[in-house]
């Protein structure tokens, strides 16, 4: 391979990240008028063409039956939206939904830390620090695991049984591995490790997308970083496709050390920026890491120094970046057919 170099040049790579989206459609589902133009106040509140079918009402603003409707309609057009703020999405999955490794009570996930069950995130009543949840803390830092202290009213959100007792916990849908473990896999198997590296990846459907890339590419495991970080959350799981069982995840604290240890190996690390060199002229078919950055700002600086070459991906259209899984799909299909043919 050519020799190893670090690149300064620019921002990391970017991507549109799935921030084209936008809440409303192109009309906003506000065009609409709550009353029709044609309102008559001469007799009863509204006349025919209004909202409530031409029905005159007197005396009071709405009959029973009109009142029965708005109620109606107002379930329909507001039910969801009422309950958004219980149901509001913390890392990419709802707090009272699709969350079956959520597991509540401070005996619950004391155990739990006990059993040795890999754990995303740790939320602790922020006002409670008797010795209970401090046992549980110290079992969570032991552990890797990060801590989100939140006030009572967050928990009671996230909260399925009604029974947080300060303390609730998300497991991870599959156990982490060590990085020792990925590359002893490619040892076991007799290849040169290939490996995915992701920076900040802070999207659930997109982590579990890259999983399921590096599944179907061949790729040994894939790191993740501890913190502003998707974890093996249950939508990850879905999104992989189940991939999530077959490749194995670590996750560490410091990406950059990480890959210097790594270098120390054998291995090589491409970054995927905007402004590096065309993929097709960077050699990846040694010992290689494909590093990816977060959706929004790219590779950090520090993790791109580290790496020896950046690979950018040629295209022609009229918006400048890929998303972050798609980015990766198409590098590491690259990789695969140098890897093949060389």
């Amino acid at each position: 391979m050519n020799d190893r170099r670090n690149h300064k040049e620019g921002s990391g790579w970017k991507s549109g990240g799935n921030r084209s989206g936008r809440r409303y459609g192109s009309d906003g589902n506000r065009s609409g008028k709550r009353y029709d133009s044609d309102r008559n106040q001469s007799g009863g509140r509204y006349e025919s063409g209004s909202r409530y079918g031409g029905r005159k009402t007197s005396g009071s603003r709405y009959d029973a039956e009109s009142r029965r409707q708005n109620s109606d309609d107002g379930r329909k057009r507001y039910g969801k939206d009422r309950s958004s703020d219980r149901d509001r999405v913390f890392g990419g999955q709802t707090e009272k939904e699709d969350n079956p490794n959520r597991i509540e009570g401070r005996n619950a996930v004391l155990e739990m830390f006990r059993s040795g069950r890999s754990v995303d995130k740790l939320y602790l009543q922020a006002d409670l620090h008797d010795g209970v949840i401090s046992s549980i803390a110290r079992a969570a830092r032991e552990a890797g695991t990060v801590i989100s202290y939140v006030p009572k009213n967050r928990l009671d959100a996230m909260s399925e049984t009604g029974s947080h007792q300060g303390v609730i916990a998300d497991a991870a849908a599959v156990d982490y591995v060590t990085v020792d473990e990925i590359l002893r896999r490619a040892e076991e198997k007799g290849e040169k490790p290939f490996l995915f590296l992701l920076d900040g990846i802070e999207d659930p459907h997109n982590l579990g997308a890259i999983i399921r890339t590096a599944n179907l590419a061949g790729a040994h495991g894939v790191i993740i970083t501890r913190h502003r970080a998707a974890g093996l959350t249950a939508v990850v799981a879905k999104a992989s496709a189940g991939a999530i069982s077959y490749t194995p995840v670590a996750r560490v604290t410091n990406l950059a050390a990480e890959i210097e240890e790594l270098k120390k190996k054998g291995i090589w690390f491409v970054c995927a920026a905007m402004d590096g060199t065309p993929m097709y002229d960077v050699d990846m078919t040694g010992p290689i890491g494909l590093v990816i950055g977060n959706e929004g700002e790219g590779v950090s600086r520090l993790v791109r120094e580290k790496c020896d070459f950046t690979a950018s991906i040629p295209m022609s259209g009229d918006i400048d970046s890929l998303n972050a899984s798609v980015a990766a799909g198409v590098l590491a299909f690259e990789a695969v057919r140098q890897r093949r043919f060389q």
